[in-house]
């Protein structure tokens, strides 16, 4: 079947955790200066087939040049998505620590513990939000997520909004946040999403208030003239008040969006590359201008391999990624919650728009 012809279903959690196997662990710190946190998504153990696509001018990576196709790493257990720059990318320590105690990673002797775990990891710009620059992910908030990924029982449900990585996001003045979705092919191979939007450019049509995401996946309700109105001008206090309190708001903004997007087909490492590229065109489709200098925007893939998808359903999970992503984009959006600290305010949209 021809991937436009596909008739594709919300999967049961609409999440990442959809696709069997997946965990997904937040820890942040809020308050006394904090504003940040960080993400993990654990795979099933003996890992899964993971690739990268880095499309961002500005991009903070661990060990993504191990996803090449052409190097040695087949599976890893683990990617690690936080918050504090390239500081925060110290929280994937905290994992890889706690991988290696449980003899997770790549082998590299004859004995169960001999491993060298390979956790992939991307951070984005959210320093000072809270107030402290100083504020940010380490390895002990690395634990403590892949430690929450442990304890949430595989097929829960993901909680999104302003937690673990997305705790300190901003969108284009708006509150951003952690969203996540899940989409059911015919054939029943599943393809999750998870998104962490904190992006330079707008996620809402400066024209009508809509979420550009909800105007590429439909026709949706546009607001009220006059409450987009009055959500513009509250936007525009807000960012002068922001500029007021925090001195690196009137900086070069500095953002990324950061994602993974996950399948139970079977794909080979080219494959999943193919994934994490044609999933940007959901970030494209939710976000604009995206991709920027001042962007660092990455997406990783991950198989689990418990399906083995027809010649053509590739396509079709191809497809499905860009449009999963594109959901998580905009539920992201609208699950996030404003903030009002002496890092900045921070309007979410729901407050703007549903008051």
């Amino acid at each position: 079947m021809d991937a436009s012809e596909a008739t594709n279903a919300t999967a049961p959690l609409d999440a990442l955790t959809d696709v069997p196997g997946l965990r997904v662990g937040h820890a942040q710190r809020t308050g006394g200066g904090w504003l940040t946190g960080t993400t993990v998504v654990l795979a099933p153990e003996g890992g899964a087939t993971a690739a990268v696509d880095v499309r961002g001018g500005g991009p903070g990576t661990r060990e993504t040049d191990a996803l090449d196709p052409r190097n040695l790493v087949q599976r890893v257990d683990a990617v690690v998505l936080t918050g504090g720059s390239a500081f925060g990318l110290d929280a994937a320590c905290g994992v890889a620590a706690w991988l290696e105690e449980h003899g997770r990673g790549f082998p590299v002797g004859p004995e169960p513990h001999q491993v060298v775990p390979v956790v992939p990891a991307a951070c984005l710009f959210d320093l000072g939000r809270g107030g402290s620059w100083s504020a940010r992910p380490d390895a002990a908030l690395g634990r403590e997520a892949v430690e929450a990924a442990v304890r949430t029982p595989a097929g829960a449900p993901v909680p999104p909004g302003c937690v673990g990585a997305g705790t300190g996001a901003v969108a284009g003045g708006l509150k951003g946040g952690v969203g996540t979705a899940g989409t059911r092919l015919p054939s029943g191979t599943v393809v999750g999403a998870l998104a962490v939007v904190n992006a330079v450019g707008s996620v809402l049509d400066p024209a009508t208030g809509a979420l550009y995401g909800e105007l590429s996946g439909g026709r949706p309700a546009l607001p009220p003239e006059a409450v987009h109105a009055e959500a513009r001008r509250r936007l525009a206090e807000a960012r002068r008040e922001t500029e007021r309190r925090s001195a690196a708001a009137v900086r070069a903004p500095l953002n990324t969006t950061l994602a993974v997007v996950a399948t139970d087909a079977a794909l080979s490492r080219a494959q999943a590359q193919k994934l994490a590229g044609t999933s940007h065109d959901g970030l494209a489709r939710a976000i604009r201008p995206v991709h920027l200098l001042n962007d660092g925007d990455t997406v990783f893939a991950l198989s689990t391999g418990a399906r083995r998808p027809g010649a053509e359903e590739v396509n079709d999970v191809l497809a499905a990624g860009a449009d999963t992503l594109m959901r998580a984009v905009v539920k992201a959006v609208r699950a996030a919650e404003s903030v009002d600290g002496p890092g900045g305010v921070f309007p979410a949209y729901r407050d703007l728009y549903n008051p």
